[in-house]
């Protein structure tokens, strides 16, 4: 289930939404490489996978860091793992490895991984940057009312 949520109630870098598409989007590529077409294309297979898997990744990274100018920075680096990614699929296609059917499903969930990326970076570049006295994942153990 993809979450929307405010700065404010994101606990986990799992519940933003830009981190479920690009996840999405990693899970399909991997998918795709496993085709013995794509497999065999060492290069190919390679930079896709580490594309993909770029995504996510810089957005869990950013999260972990403090403030959000250095969180869009990392969400910045997530939508052109995304773009490279597509590239990479378009590769593919002009290849004759997927369809453009294929590409065409792929680059509709890649998009759809952008959008949410472009909301992200937009809410952080918009919004006031975080107490630092407050950590963004709360400690477990201390009782805070629900904002």
């Amino acid at each position: 289930m993809l979450l929307v949520s405010s700065m404010a109630g994101w606990k986990h870098f799992e519940e933003i939404a830009a981190w479920q598409h690009s996840q999405q989007v990693k899970l399909r590529v991997y998918a795709l490489i496993e085709r013995p077409k794509i497999r065999r294309d060492f290069k190919l297979s390679t930079q896709l996978r580490e594309a993909a898997r770029s995504a996510p990744s810089n957005i869990a990274e950013g999260f972990g860091r403090f403030g959000n100018k250095e969180f869009a920075r990392f969400a910045r680096m997530s939508k052109g793992s995304l773009h490279e990614s597509l590239n990479h699929l378009i590769d593919a296609r002009d290849q004759r490895m997927i369809t453009s059917d294929e590409l065409l499903m792929e680059r509709h969930h890649i998009e759809k991984a952008i959008n949410a990326v472009t909301g992200l970076i937009r809410h952080l570049e918009t919004s006031k940057e975080p107490d630092r006295n407050r950590p963004r994942t709360p400690n477990p153990n201390q009782t805070e009312p629900d904002p």
